[in-house]
């Protein structure tokens, strides 16, 4: 169940053919999702930035940052370099150097592997740390251009939203303005927010669906829903500054739907950019380039961009609760999912869902 099957339109501008980050041409995405016995609840999802090695064809790139109490490893390089040299991966807070340790040993980087993570310590044995190296290579192969699998998968498996089941949500907007063509995809890794705050069009719908309607998972961790990664992908010709610009208003798709960036929060934004390639070519050595073409999206035009990733944003995070499954977990912890049907019925209550 996504947003668009229950009626529920999103801002004015369209999605792509996917409504997922993979609408924009050459990235990919790939999870793999570990459910064992009553205890392991976790898994690691991948998004490649293109078709090729990132390592060696990087692109342009830019982050930002909600709130610090969460990693998205080599950040710092991103922000000196402006560049996306690795795959990205997601997953939890305790896996997050084996996983870093796979993609270095899959040639797959070039200086520092981005990967981010989340708590999902609430439903999984988080301390076993049951991620492996082949978990990591085995979502890296299963990368798809196409239909992305939300919910419960890849590093969301155990993840909470809004005191709801959370995990991992996409969406796309196609961006048609005074002859430009670009794609804004984004993916979430959703484990944020409070039940009271959580809003949908701007509508208080976590105050209808309360914990009569829906149980709130019995859990002490402060932690147990407090952080979310934003992957954001264009094809749009910017340069690193506007990748840091665009990274920033995603943080509003967050706040639309009800998040605020608590204290003990996690809320971490990384941008790419797809729109200038061949960018290692000006690297030091007997046949490097010493000056590199690029092209610039105008900032006349970057608003249209804003717009794009601040509905996207807003529609994975919801597309995140209506994909989940009730979860039952560590020590019987019991997660249950977002019911579509008291979504609508809520929407409607307050004013419809458009």
């Amino acid at each position: 169940m996504r947003a668009h099957e229950l009626g529920i339109t999103i801002g004015h501008l369209r999605p792509g053919p996917y409504n997922a980050i993979t609408d924009v041409a050459g990235v990919s995405v790939g999870h793999t999702t570990l459910i064992e016995g009553d205890a392991v609840r976790t898994g690691v999802t991948v998004i490649s930035p293109h078709e090729g090695n990132p390592g060696k064809d990087p692109v342009f790139a830019g982050c930002h940052r909600l709130n610090g109490n969460g990693e998205l490893t080599g950040l710092e390089w991103v922000r000196e370099s402006g560049m996306l040299s690795s795959p990205v991966a997601i997953t939890n807070t305790f896996s997050v150097g084996v996983v870093r340790d796979a993609l270095c040993g899959m040639g797959l980087t070039a200086g520092l592997p981005v990967v981010g993570e989340t708590w999902d310590g609430s439903v999984n044995d988080i301390e076993g740390r049951h991620i492996t190296d082949a978990h990591v290579k085995a979502a890296y192969a299963g990368t798809s251009s196409t239909l992305v699998d939300e919910g419960n998968v890849g590093g969301g498996t155990g993840m909470i939203c809004h005191d709801f089941k959370g995990g991992i949500g996409t969406s796309s907007r196609i961006v048609e303005a005074d002859g430009g063509n670009y794609t804004v995809g984004v993916l979430v890794q959703a484990n944020h927010g409070r039940r009271e705050r959580f809003r949908v069009n701007g509508l208080p719908v976590g105050e209808v669906i309360n914990e009569e309607r829906v149980p709130l998972p019995v859990d002490t961790n402060p932690w147990q829903s407090s952080s979310i990664i934003v992957i954001v992908a264009t094809d749009a010709p910017l340069l690193p500054v506007q990748c840091n610009r665009v990274a920033q208003r995603a943080a509003f798709g967050i706040a639309r739907t009800g998040g605020v960036g608590e204290h003990s929060s996690g809320d971490l934004i990384l941008a790419f950019a797809t729109g200038n390639r061949g960018l290692s070519v000006g690297e030091s050595g007997p046949n490097g380039k010493r000056t590199i073409e690029v092209e610039m999206l105008s900032n006349a035009y970057i608003n249209y961009l804003f717009d794009a990733v601040i509905d996207a944003t807003e529609e994975a995070i919801l597309n995140t609760l209506l994909a989940a499954e009730t979860m039952t977990g560590r020590d019987g912890t019991i997660v249950h999912a977002l019911p579509p049907g008291a979504l609508t019925e809520a929407l409607d209550v307050l004013g419809g869902r458009h």
